[in-house]
């Protein structure tokens, strides 16, 4: 039969979705799955995206602009003059998500063997972009024990070679929950000037800070115009996962051109999902309020109930909803698995992501998991007792 392709062959796995089979295995046996698995927000959509769609007299769903609305761009635009960012509707680029942002990106600025430095833990999926874009990922470790700080500017530049094209974070981070300081961020400027690199920082969690603490854009350090890329999207911001809206925003006129010429072979982003994220930019701040209060008050329960337990490390969050939990077993993997497919307690059991997956390190996070802590408080002290009884049990064995 025909052969599949070696990059085919390469794409990996996503660790968040891949134990899925076991889980609806287990559902089907009537064993009720509590998901800390994936970043999926129970936080209603605001009324105002929804009712933006429901209340729309359209007759002919039309392509819309390569780039995005127009009206749209600029009302992003007047988004990010709000926090103290300063670009204009020509600076963005409407994407499908954060996600084809990000494989914008790297196609626009990387050829094929370039290297682009991220620190690790970092979100799977760019595993996933740096593949399909021939691209390799050379990661730098942080530590559980310094709460995934950035990694020391000299262990960067020891890294750094003739096919280096750029460092990539995600601030706030997932799934450490990292939010890099002023300081950081001004670090990893100075450095990527110095060495003539780009700096492409996944900021969709921006929102999400936590202790009074704001987030620091790269868009807004003076002098990393040409160097400063920004993968953004509408999906945990607005609860609007499924609108799959997300945009690609930088001063550098090359690489937004680059880019479109990227966007122009999809032909455009979703019209229908572009309408519910225009109107999701009238969303009041009460909202917002609301929302951090909550996170706030679920992380401080999930972390209070996590130290209770024997043998557990968790680094605490400072911003998105996720955090690194180490846990007494040699092969989380294993462990979630054997959750699923072995162990219940009154009929419950938990969906963890194992954090192996999101290190391209051979060897690192093999010991620790993902939890996404979306769920309500009531949830989430269950799943950790549920962790509690099944981390004994598992030991036991």
């Amino acid at each position: 039969m025909p052969s599949i392709s070696n990059k085919g062959k390469q794409m990996p796995a996503s660790p968040i979705r891949k134990l899925v089979p076991y889980a609806e295995a287990a559902k089907k046996l009537g064993t009720h799955v509590i998901h800390l698995n994936i970043g999926q927000p129970d936080i209603k959509t605001p009324k105002v995206a929804l009712d933006a769609v429901r209340n729309h007299n359209i007759e002919v769903l039309a392509y819309s602009m390569t780039e995005g609305s127009e009206i749209y761009r600029e009302k992003i635009a007047a988004y990010y003059a709000k926090k103290d960012i300063h670009v204009s509707a020509k600076d963005i680029i409407v994407t499908t998500g954060g996600s084809e942002a990000l494989s914008f990106a790297m196609g626009t600025i990387m050829d094929a063997e370039d290297e682009i430095i991220i620190p690790e833990p970092f979100y799977a999926n760019y595993n996933g972009f740096a593949t399909a874009a021939g691209v390799n990922v050379v990661p730098i470790a942080s530590s559980i024990d310094t709460n995934f700080a950035l990694p020391p500017i000299k262990e960067f530049e020891k890294l750094i070679t003739p096919k280096t094209k750029a460092i990539l974070i995600c601030n706030p981070g997932n799934p450490t929950g990292y939010l890099y300081s002023k300081e950081e961020i001004l670090q990893l400027a100075e450095m990527v000037k110095k060495h003539n690199l780009f700096l492409i920082a996944d900021e969709v969690y921006r929102e999400f800070t936590y202790e009074g603490k704001t987030h620091y854009s790269i868009l807004q350090v003076e002098g990393l115009e040409e160097y400063a890329i920004v993968i953004d999207s509408v999906s945990k911001r607005y609860s609007m996962c499924g609108a799959r809206i997300g945009c690609l925003v930088s001063k550098n006129k090359e690489v937004i051109q680059t880019a479109l010429k990227f966007a122009q072979a999809r032909l455009s982003p979703p019209t229908f999902a572009q309408i519910a994220s225009e109107a999701a930019l009238e969303t009041p701040q009460e909202y917002f309020d609301a929302v951090i209060e909550e996170y706030v008050s679920r992380r401080n329960i999930l972390i209070s109930e996590l130290q209770k337990l024997e043998g557990v490390k968790v680094a605490v969050p400072q911003g998105a909803f996720y955090c690194v939990v180490e846990l007494p077993v040699e092969d989380a993997d294993d462990f979630a698995q054997w959750l699923l497919e072995s162990f219940e307690m009154d009929g419950n059991t938990v969906m963890v992501a194992p954090a192996a997956g999101f290190y391209a390190t051979p060897g690192l996070g093999k010991n620790q998991i993902r939890i996404a802590y979306v769920l309500e408080k009531e949830q989430l002290v269950k799943a950790v007792q549920i962790l509690g009884k099944a981390l004994t049990k598992y030991n036991d064995r």
